[in-house]
């Protein structure tokens, strides 16, 4: 019922830029914790960024100071501002919701791929 759809993946070079973009369906966007997070092959999934409704946001250590998340609430959508990408960025980058309503439910995008090679 609630779906999230990711798009602005692709290929790019060293020290390019890429915007993900995460639109999501329902009513649920303006209380989640929307969340951008990665895997690449033979490791784990690790956290990216986050934002709350607030627009108060994390980043990992790894990524600050390169990326920026934001979030326009009226549009339902989450976006990935990722400048000086280096080849170690490569991976798939999945959205995610958080909806803490009794109990903490998570929602997932189909993920979208990120490759940075020269």
């Amino acid at each position: 019922q609630v779906q999230l759809v990711e798009s602005g993946g692709g290929l790019v070079q060293p020290g390019g830029s890429l915007r993900l973009s995460c639109a999501a369906s329902g009513s649920i966007f303006s209380d989640a914790v929307m969340g951008w997070y990665r895997q690449a092959p033979g490791k784990q999934r690790e956290l990216v960024a986050d934002i709350r409704s607030s627009a108060l946001t994390n980043t990992g250590d790894s990524v600050k100071g390169r990326f920026t998340i934001s979030r326009d609430n009226a549009k339902n959508t989450v976006y990935l501002q990722m400048n000086g990408l280096k080849s170690e960025d490569t991976a798939v980058y999945y959205c995610n919701a958080k909806v803490r309503r009794g109990v903490l439910v998570n929602y997932w995008g189909q993920g979208t791929q990120v490759t940075v090679s020269s």
